[in-house]
């Protein structure tokens, strides 16, 4: 099932708390499920994460991946808190579940993050930020802010994709 869809890095992911809780765009272009839904369907732990990456390199783009064996989203209660565990994949590092783990999310009208800025507008875009991590997915190519630090093919997107497996 697909959680999140970037395809061009525009700032499509600047968008408020109410957005990102119930969803938004189309699984064809710029797309996220919503947290409410995240949180609902990963409370019994039965699902993995994998996130496409696909970077962005002069003249060619080469495709890497990122699979976590525990993705668990906690409710709005607690601010969709993160809990992801257990990677592997050929993305060279574990760029999502070192920074990002425990976190709480973070929109541009909402900052729980742990930076002295609001990551979400520093980035252009919410997700699960510590101190604007080390990776962000829904950030803003026009801000420097679409990447996932270490990809052997460097560390700035194309495009990304988030999805929940079964397990």
């Amino acid at each position: 099932m697909l959680i999140q869809q970037n395809v061009d890095g525009s700032d499509f992911f600047n968008r408020s708390w109410a957005e990102f809780e119930v969803g938004f765009g189309d699984p064809s272009g710029n797309y996220w499920l919503g947290n409410e839904l995240l949180s609902h369907l990963t409370a019994n732990n039965s699902y993995k994460l994998r996130f496409d990456l696909q970077s962005r390199v002069l003249m060619t783009s080469y495709w890497y991946y990122a699979e976590y064996s525990t993705f668990r989203v906690l409710t709005e209660a607690d601010n969709y808190r993160l809990q992801v565990a257990g990677y592997s994949g050929n993305a060279s590092r574990d760029a999502f579940g070192n920074s990002h783990n425990g976190m709480m999310f973070t929109t541009y009208d909402r900052d729980n993050d742990l930076s002295s800025v609001n990551c979400a507008v520093f980035t252009g875009g919410g997700f699960w930020y510590e101190r604007c991590g080390a990776c962000s997915v829904t950030g803003a190519r026009s801000v420097g802010w679409f990447y996932w630090g270490g990809l052997p093919g460097g560390d700035y997107l194309q495009s990304s994709r988030m999805w929940l497996q079964c397990k």
